[in-house]
């Protein structure tokens, strides 16, 4: 996949240099450059890679996902995003651009297709359903970032084509389910074939995690929950949990046994890990007397945020937390005394003396599938069932079965703290703590510092500029004048 993935500017090429200006300010494709190019599967097959290339992109930051949360605190360069100091507004809202172009390419893709006709069916419907995952995670992502967004289900291919408002969070919600269904449905096997594509155990991780969301923050049903569980158990099969915490972003990581789906990446090709906004050049800790155990870098490093000390209280709550000191690092000098905190989970690898954070992005693991069972468990008050699935996470990092109260509301706090230790800079921060919010388990106000005392609305702004450019989108609730 890495060599085909190198293809995508070339075959991207052919559409987005014919381009223009449309709704969504994504780009739209020339149907003469379309009839030029779906000829054989290997132009379907190249497509795909470009959409997996822009898929990439997409998800390799923290803004979205980890800025608004509470495991970050301002580092030693640069200053803090408008996300982390809750201070959007529609002047410098981040624009929805980018994950519509990813649905753009979906959509193409997806309405040509039929043009091809492929010696094996299996190997286009395999495609088809990685595509379908795709639009499905993506419209995801929007819906949990900005709630109610467009729903565009076809490509832009002129500037004649109606300008949409934005849907409701319910309808944008089943049409992520019915993707899914139909990427479930068209993938020909049911194991992974290649951690860094798409499979359907893949698409079941996605399922569980987007009925999660629509069980506790858009009013869902307990038949919901009962599916997340279903869900949850499919994508697990065929893995096992690391004995080695440390191994899940080591050096085999890319066919690590816990693993469920990664987004590829590798220093000749793609070496600008997010995790990168965590690290240390190497001016800063030279002096250090741990030195040798910080994934310092002389150029690429930028230590824009440090491990907040909320999330270090949560490690150190346990001493034999094995997960800590393969998470965060403190950088001593002489004297005992702390230069600063640093990320040492995502640490890359090192080729002519430094250090390219290419750690691959791991968006679903075994241990998330266990943890999204023990969520739904407890939402569903069955809080016995639920320990048990958290003991299996709890007992991996050394620090022994849960003791704590047995109520609903306990056990789910307790779910949500491991689940900061677990994934904390694994892109789940900000919608975990929404969930569990909305969910009625904690007051997300109270849990997020710069939250503290507000009340900022919990949905992104979308930008003026796309407003004045599209009358039919309104303003975010919260941020209208």
């Amino acid at each position: 996949m890495r060599q085909n993935m190198k293809l995508y500017s070339l075959i991207f090429g052919l559409f987005l240099f014919t381009s223009c200006e449309k709704l969504l300010d994504v780009d739209t494709v020339s149907d003469i450059t379309n009839d030029d190019y779906w000829q054989s599967p290997g132009d379907m097959e190249s497509y795909l890679f470009g959409i997996y290339d822009q898929f990439r992109n997409l998800n390799n930051n923290t803004m979205y996902f980890e800025d608004r949360g509470d495991a970050f605190v301002p580092g030693m360069e640069g200053g803090a995003s408008n996300a982390w100091n809750q201070n959007l507004t529609d002047q410098n809202a981040p624009n929805w651009n980018g994950f519509y172009t990813v649905i753009q390419h979906c959509n193409v893709l997806l309405k040509y297709a039929d043009r091809i006709a492929f010696g094996v069916q299996a190997d286009k419907d395999r495609i088809l359903a990685e595509t379908y995952f795709m639009r499905a995670h993506t419209y995801f992502s929007l819906l949990r970032i900005w709630g109610d967004v467009p729903l565009e289900l076809e490509p832009t291919e002129s500037d004649d084509k109606p300008q949409l408002g934005r849907s409701s969070k319910a309808e944008v919600m089943a049409q992520i389910l019915s993707d899914l269904a139909r990427s479930i449905d068209l993938f020909p096997e049911e194991g992974i074939k290649d951690k860094s594509r798409v499979s359907q155990p893949a698409a079941y991780a996605l399922k569980a995690d987007v009925l999660l969301w629509k069980a506790k923050v858009l009013n869902g049903t307990e038949a919901d929950l009962a599916a997340v569980i279903d869900a949850a158990d499919k994508a697990s099969i065929g893995t096992s949990l690391e004995d080695d915490f440390g191994k899940i972003f080591g050096d085999d990581s890319k066919k690590g046994k816990e693993i469920i789906f990664s987004i590829y990446m590798q220093r000749d090709e793609k070496g600008d890990q997010y995790s990168s906004q965590l690290k240390p050049r190497d001016v800063f800790v030279k002096d250090a007397l741990n030195v040798d155990d910080i994934a310092f870098a002389r150029s690429g490093a930028r230590s824009q945020y440090a491990p907040s000390p909320k999330l270090q209280d949560a490690f150190k709550e346990y001493a034999s937390d094995s997960r800590m000191a393969k998470s965060i690092i403190e950088a001593i000098a002489p004297g005992n005394v702390t230069i600063a905190w640093f990320d040492n989970k995502m640490r890359g690898s090192v080729n002519a003396g430094n250090r390219y954070y290419d750690s691959d992005i791991v968006l679903y693991r075994l241990a998330e599938m266990i943890l999204f069972k023990a969520e739904a468990l407890a939402a569903l008050n069955r809080t016995a069932e639920a320990i048990t699935e958290l003991d299996k996470v709890r007992m991996r990092a050394n620090i022994g079965n849960y003791t704590g109260a047995t109520d609903k509301i306990a056990v789910e706090r307790a779910i949500l703290k491991e689940r900061f230790r677990e994934f904390y800079l694994e892109l789940k921060r900000w919608p975990d703590l929404l969930r569990f919010h909305f969910g009625s388990t904690i007051n997300v106000y109270a849990e997020v510092p710069n939250l503290i005392g507000t009340t900022v609305p919990l949905y992104s702004p979308i930008p003026k500029t796309e407003i004045d450019r599209n009358p039919n989108l309104k303003q975010t609730e919260g941020y209208s004048k």
